[in-house]
């Protein structure tokens, strides 16, 4: 399930999948229009990247714990970060009474 059973942790590991689009540079740019001169031109190369996997996955790794400090601040949160704090607390201390913690 991917450490997750019905939107709810399961204490197993988390596993994200993610997808991202092709880098859309050209190694072989298009033609294209000089817009001073209205002539046709050669369009230039402006990146060389080979694989964008490595930016790819600490951009992924910053969405997850976005996502995951908006669930967090969903469930504990408040005005403050002392409020967001009680209010953890008091879940942790509840879930310890009612598990015999």
């Amino acid at each position: 399930a991917g450490g997750t059973e019905g939107g709810m942790t399961t204490g197993e590991p988390l596993v994200v999948r993610v997808a991202m689009k092709p880098i859309s540079t050209l190694m072989r740019p298009l033609g294209t229009v000089d817009v001073a001169t209205g002539q046709a031109a050669a369009a230039t190369a402006e990146r060389s990247d080979v694989t964008a996997v490595p930016a790819m996955g600490v951009i992924a790794e910053a969405m997850v714990a976005f996502v995951l400090a908006q669930a967090w601040l969903e469930k504990f949160g408040g005005d403050s970060l002392d409020e967001v704090r009680r209010n953890f607390e008091g879940y942790v201390s509840r879930v310890g009474e009612r598990i015999g913690g």
